[in-house]
């Protein structure tokens, strides 16, 4: 399964909705775009709403965008699936993520 990655800005805010697997194969993907997309963007939300998996590779990427957004923003997990809690439960991601729930 592959992964889409819808990207809806409005002014100094970016939504990335997420669908499908984000895993070793689909996470240079969303790198990818993230390298140009955050670019004066003060809040970044990421809808998984429709997200199936994520790795650890897309959990890097993830981390990466935070570790971007916390010099210059918020991000914000919205919609998350019980499967990717967990994944995020387990790994300490809760932790470090801004996750509404």
């Amino acid at each position: 399964m592959a992964l889409t990655i819808e990207k809806v800005p409005q002014g100094d805010t970016l939504t990335i909705t997420l669908s499908g697997r984000l895993d070793t194969t689909t996470a240079p993907q969303l790198e990818n775009e993230l390298k140009t997309a955050l670019n004066d963007v003060k809040a970044l939300t990421f809808n998984m709403a429709d997200l199936a998996y994520v790795s650890s590779a897309g959990l890097r990427v993830l981390l990466k965008a935070q570790k971007a957004m916390n010099k210059q923003g918020t991000m914000t997990i919205k919609n998350a699936g019980q499967e990717i809690l967990e994944i995020f439960e387990v790994t300490g991601f809760d932790e470090i993520l801004n996750i509404e729930k």
